[in-house]
């Protein structure tokens, strides 16, 4: 396994994080402990998780992955060996996160109210890496848009925040402070109130990143590479459709898509064109397409970790697997050019 320092922490990631959000849903509790067994086994000392989980987000599962989690480090007293992320959520409507029924926003009283509920759930004292998991400012859908829509309405300040972030690394309820689902203004923006004000800095932006996205090029990446705030890339895959499994319309028999409906992000019009000639291209140099689209992320320099998610043994050991397979200049070369051909069609 290869790591990274995480932002400017003394916290060194694996390259590979556990991606946890199916436990709860497409995965069984005794599944979830499982992956974590063979994970750690494997060197992957990063885990990711969120109030929110499991996916798809309802009342009656919310918060089921970090009670996995949580049973599993009572059971295997492994807390200590982990590198713990979990988010809370931005502002929704959703109003099934706090006790009162409120609508779901980064006000002090829920931001300590979320914080607390996620340690009861997870178990430990700590958490070494915590979230937004989108802000708290309205936002054009996939935060870096090829076609920006603004969007007004009601946030609490970056300042604010950040203070309550403060607070709760005072308290020794969180180590360090991370983003997700954000712009590159709203990151620096972070950033100026953390260096003006004396608050907590920002360390890594979780957004997506994959072959059918790389929107975080575009401003972010340079963020990221000159103030080290690391991107912690999730959906690598595409939410699995830069395996091929859905071409053609397929619907595999337990599949996300298949279940739940979800995939609408990596159904546009240009986006099939673009996985057959990522697949092709990956077959053309005799690689599994799953590893190619994985260990591109992984070559990227601005990524910190790069969050996979199996709901397979099968598919977490191909998925881990993807840390031995090197992007040569050539395959790169190749790689670039369907990306100019088919230039971010799902962002």
């Amino acid at each position: 396994m290869d790591y990274r320092r995480l932002g400017r922490t003394d916290l060194n990631v694996s390259l590979i994080c556990l991606g946890t959000m199916t436990w709860g849903q497409q995965n069984t509790e005794a599944e979830g402990h499982a992956q974590m067994d063979y994970a750690l086994d494997q060197g992957v000392n990063f885990f990711d998780t969120a109030e929110l989980y499991s996916i798809p987000p309802k009342p009656e599962t919310q918060g089921s992955t970090e009670r996995i989690i949580g049973s599993w480090f009572k059971a295997r007293g492994s807390r200590d060996k982990v590198i713990l992320a979990t988010k809370i959520v931005g502002r929704s409507e959703m109003n099934w996160f706090r006790k009162d029924g409120s609508p779901a926003e980064l006000s002090r009283k829920q931001i300590e109210e979320a914080i607390d509920g996620s340690l009861k759930r997870l178990q430990t004292d700590y958490i070494d890496l915590y979230q937004i998991h989108w802000p708290d400012r309205p936002m054009p859908w996939g935060s870096n848009p090829t076609i920006y829509r603004h969007q007004p309405g009601d946030s609490h300040p970056i300042e604010e925040t950040l203070a309550i972030m403060g607070d709760l690394v005072k308290a020794g309820k969180i180590r360090h402070f991370g983003l997700s689902n954000e712009s590159a203004w709203g990151t620096m923006s972070f950033l100026k109130a953390s260096e003006t004000k004396s608050l907590p800095r920002v360390q890594s932006v979780q957004n997506a990143y994959n072959l059918l996205n790389r929107t975080y090029e575009v401003a972010l990446a340079e963020v990221s590479m000159r103030e080290d705030v690391g991107l912690l890339a999730y959906s690598p895959l595409a939410q699995g459709y830069l395996t091929g499994k859905y071409l053609d319309g397929a619907r595999p028999a337990g599949a996300r898509t298949t279940l739940f409906q979800r995939g609408q992000r990596y159904e546009t019009p240009g986006a099939e064109a673009a996985i057959r000639k990522y697949i092709a291209l990956a077959r053309e140099f005799s690689l599994d397409p799953a590893q190619m689209a994985l260990a591109f992320v992984n070559s990227r320099p601005f990524v910190h970790s790069n969050i996979i998610g199996a709901t397979s043994m099968e598919q977490l050991k191909t998925d881990i697997g993807s840390i031995n397979l090197k992007i040569s200049p050539e395959l790169e070369e190749r790689i670039n050019a369907i990306h100019l051909e088919h230039c971010n069609p799902c962002p």
